[in-house]
């Protein structure tokens, strides 16, 4: 009790946490004090030693991690628990929206989708002059960062050419918030050139947009549809994800003695700990939280069998250079043949054995393969599939290296390429890329642009002066900059290597 009332009061003390922030974590504490679901000793064992992980979702599942609702059901019927009617005009539907997203839990005590806002919005843009649209999404994006200051917050946008789109990425790019994170869906036979060109100069300007390839997307879900949330995980709409569990393809790696062993023996023994993690915090959730007797779908926001499983891994570039090692190979990561094809094996191993084995209480019978952004605090253990900080090639070799991952990871990857600052003298290069990737099959597209102040962290932004003044202990209102903060620290995430994608030199440099 000593221990726990001294992390208590450290909380309710740290001059740098506002009120918000502190009932927050305090609330963490309480709920970790509660008895962790009953693990089988085997199962125990590999989490004490981090080979899988539960990212710390807390002890008592009373929520799911991501909640997608479909936000369409509030703007046609209203909300009889929130004493809401059906709105008629755009500032009564963003109102709507507003309300709503207060009462939509997740794993950061924030929504982590805001819905597709230009399919929202637009039945209400009628009689709406581009000024004041402009005029209202600037309010309501700006509202969004102050009133729900949390990085993982997800808005989404595409795939057709329309007003609302436009509008909002021009008003994000003004404002170059962290939050909301946006993705825009992008469909050659749907979206046009010239809405592709505003996201990718988006990008330039602040780092936002991810790039979804849509199609990609589309052909693994169902007509219900999808949507892109926290960082960049693709899940049901009406739905969402219960748990995210991890594996560390290192440790698994390094509890093998050599690749033979990794994929006949080490490998399926952790996968079948991680399955079995996971299958616990859903039974709980399921089965004693009560969580499905919200009105969340008793109005049919959401439905209980749209909830998948995300079944994570990390640390393939440090798995793959132990294996290699152990087979007296040279080659590394990201820049070997032979190193990339093992890569790639692997990550088709583990889809194929997450497809065969089923799961209860989750959508489709099994879990959903996803490339896990990582912690702030992993130390040597690298994102998903992506490349070590640092270590880049330049984008076109780095895209063809990784590309023959993305189609097994359903429910989400992303990679991010670290442009130079020169990319601003010919945005339309980064276009070119964007397309050139999803030919390659990648399923996201992200790039950070070296000069600017907002920057990804592992899928989701922070400003580095924001960073500076956390630094300073000053604190911050928004919530993942400590986060960003600590993963600059610890993980490096600021060696990141900026490339250069073409020749030409900006005006007054090299003359």
């Amino acid at each position: 009790m000593q221990e726990i009332t001294r992390k208590l009061h450290e909380i309710t003390t740290d001059k740098t946490l506002s009120p918000a922030q502190k009932a927050h974590y305090l609330a963490l504490e309480a709920e970790n004090l509660l008895p962790y679901p009953a693990l089988d000793a085997k199962t125990q064992q590999a989490l004490d030693e981090r080979v899988i992980c539960d990212l710390y979702e807390g002890h008592a599942p009373y929520k799911p991690r991501y909640v997608l609702p479909d936000y369409s059901i509030v703007l046609k019927q209203g909300s009889e628990y929130l004493e809401l009617p059906v709105p008629e005009t755009l500032d009564e539907a963003i109102n709507t929206l507003m309300i709503a997203y207060h009462h939509v839990p997740s794993v950061t005590g924030m929504p982590v989708y805001l819905g597709q806002l230009d399919e929202l919005l637009l039945p209400f843009c009628d009689g709406v002059d581009d000024q004041e649209l402009y005029n209202r999404i600037k309010l309501f994006w700006r509202y969004l960062d102050r009133t729900l200051p949390d990085a993982f917050m997800h808005a989404n946008i595409g795939p057709t050419d329309n007003r609302v789109a436009r509008t909002i990425l021009r008003v994000d790019a003004e404002l170059k918030q962290t939050a909301p994170n946006l993705t825009f869906f992008y469909d050659p036979q749907v979206s046009t050139e010239q809405i592709l060109a505003i996201a990718t100069n988006s990008i330039v300007e602040c780092s936002k947009p991810h790039i979804a390839n849509h199609p990609m997307h589309v052909e693994t879900f169902d007509e219900r549809g999808y949507g892109i949330v926290s960082c960049y995980n693709a899940l049901p709409v009406a739905g969402g994800s219960s748990t995210l569990t991890r594996l560390s393809l290192k440790e698994v790696a390094l509890r093998s003695k050599g690749e033979a062993d990794f994929f006949d023996s080490v490998l399926p023994h952790y996968m079948e700990m991680n399955f079995r993690l996971a299958e616990n915090r859903i039974d709980f959730l399921f089965n004693e939280s009560n969580f499905f007797e919200s009105f969340l779908v008793a109005e049919g926001w959401i439905e209980r069998d749209r909830f998948t499983a995300m079944y994570g891994i990390y640390a393939m570039a440090e798995a793959v250079n132990v294996l290699q090692d152990k087979e007296g190979r040279a080659g590394r990561y990201g820049f070997d043949d032979l190193a990339n094809a093992l890569g790639h094996r692997i990550s088709r191993v583990l889809a194929e054995t997450v497809e065969q084995r089923p799961m209860k209480n989750v959508w489709r019978g099994h879990a959903m393969l996803h490339a896990q952004a990582g912690l702030s605090n992993d130390v040597q253990a690298t994102p998903g599939v992506r490349i070590p900080y640092g270590t880049e090639p330049d984008p076109v070799m780095h895209i063809q290296a990784l590309a023959p991952h993305h189609q097994y990871y359903e429910s989400g990857i992303s990679e991010i390429l670290t442009l130079d600052e020169t990319i601003k003298d010919n945005p339309e290069a980064m276009q070119q890329l964007c397309k050139g990737a999803f030919s390659c099959g990648f399923r996201e597209f992200t790039v950070n642009v070296a000069s600017n102040d907002l920057v990804r962290v592992t899928g989701f932004m922070v400003r580095l002066s924001d960073i500076k003044k956390f630094n300073e202990a000053k604190g911050s209102r928004t919530n993942t900059t400590a986060l960003g903060a600590e993963a600059a620290d610890i993980v490096n995430i600021l060696e990141r290597k900026p490339r250069v994608m073409s020749h030409e030199l900006r005006p007054g440099y090299g003359q």
